[in-house]
């Protein structure tokens, strides 16, 4: 998420338009989709504590070729291979909770995703600072931070918590993943995620831009506000994983998103720092619909396949939802950044709608 923030500054040096800024990050996302499918093998196969750390060590090695790239081509390729990275994070962290707490999945995975939105709150701030010195300034900060996440998890997480039974991926069983992923409820959840990660994806990659060329901030204090709409996922997200364990998906997911479909419909009339603080607060309140929804779909996967059929899910919709930033900029070049925001809010209105379809109870 410190790529939002350092994108006035590479359009700049590289020459981008919206268009080309919104295919930059649409590239993290392609490759954060790619790989998420073979990362879910991976971890039933050969468990989690090794692919955790590969994806943090292949991000650190690609955030140095990027602050080192010196044309367009290098950059794009470089951040290609910095969303592969990240790709490797999100089922492996997901399955290695699911097996070692089964009984409050809802809980434990919002408070760590919460953890994870502390520092997208104070990375993107402290970038936001630095790239007054220089943008590779502003990235290359993140790298030994990096190193030290790698050795940690080597030390710390278990060895290996993969299962005899998902040892081998053979035709028999790709076909039946993708079966078990044919079911209504699942087919609903992979909308409502494609939707969700189009809508953060798509926000997330120009609220930085949007406020500095439409609103008129400076870097620093768009970077700023878009920490704040991380820093409230921190106390978003554990709340909506004690509502998920409490009331289910049906009730606690349409409550999540509602602040978003308001947020989105007011930011194009709202000016001034606290009427955009508020909004930018309010917008934030679906972060918790990343807790809501994974809970939801580890408890609904038979836990044979579960990491295998995270990585489907989330590969499809990542790979879907990757689109949203370069269409997003594309709108934008075509002086309709307010309406696209408009566009946002009658999505994730869709998605709460969507919502009360679900079965009370997964499985």
């Amino acid at each position: 998420m410190i790529y939002p923030v350092l994108l006035p500054s590479l359009s700049t040096e590289f020459n981008l338009t919206h268009t080309t800024a919104g295919l930059l990050v649409t590239l993290i996302w392609v490759g954060y989709a790619i790989g998420q499918f073979p990362s879910g093998v991976l971890a039933d196969r050969y468990g989690e504590r090794q692919l955790l750390t590969a994806s943090v060590t292949t991000v650190a090695c690609a955030l140095v070729v990027v602050v080192l790239a010196a044309t367009p081509a290098a950059l794009f390729a470089a951040t290609g291979f910095v969303g592969l990275g990240l790709s490797l994070y999100p089922v492996a962290r997901i399955t290695l909770l699911s097996d070692l707490y089964p009984d409050r999945i809802g809980r434990v995975l919002g408070v760590t995703m919460a953890t994870g939105d502390t520092g997208q709150t104070l990375l993107p701030l402290s970038a936001g600072v630095l790239v007054v010195i220089a943008w590779q300034v502003g990235l290359v900060f993140v790298v030994p931070l990096l190193v030290i996440l790698a050795v940690a998890l080597q030390v710390f997480l278990p060895v290996n918590t993969a299962t005899d039974n998902t040892s081998d991926l053979s035709i028999r069983q790709l076909k039946r993943v993708m079966g078990e992923l044919r079911q209504p409820t699942l087919v609903r959840m992979g909308v409502i995620l494609l939707s969700y990660i189009g809508v953060l994806q798509t926000f997330s990659a120009f609220y930085p831009t949007y406020l500095i060329n439409s609103k008129g901030f400076s870097p620093t204090v768009a970077s700023g506000l878009f920490s704040l709409f991380f820093a409230v996922g921190i106390v978003a997200k554990p709340l909506a994983g004690v509502a998920y364990d409490t009331v289910g998906i049906r009730r606690s997911l349409p409550i999540v998103l509602s602040g978003a479909v308001i947020g989105f419909a007011l930011l194009p009339l709202l000016d001034g720092f606290w009427l955009l603080t508020a909004d930018t607060v309010l917008i934030s309140t679906m972060l918790g619909s990343g807790a809501i929804t994974q809970s939801y779909l580890s408890e609904t996967i038979p836990s044979e396949i579960e990491g295998t059929g995270l990585g489907v899910i989330r590969s499809i919709a990542s790979m879907l939802g990757a689109t949203g930033p370069v269409l997003f900029g594309t709108i934008a070049d075509r002086g309709f950044f307010d309406a696209g925001y408009l566009l946002l809010a009658v999505l994730v209105g869709a998605i709460t709608l969507l919502a009360l379809r679900l079965p009370k109870k997964s499985g």
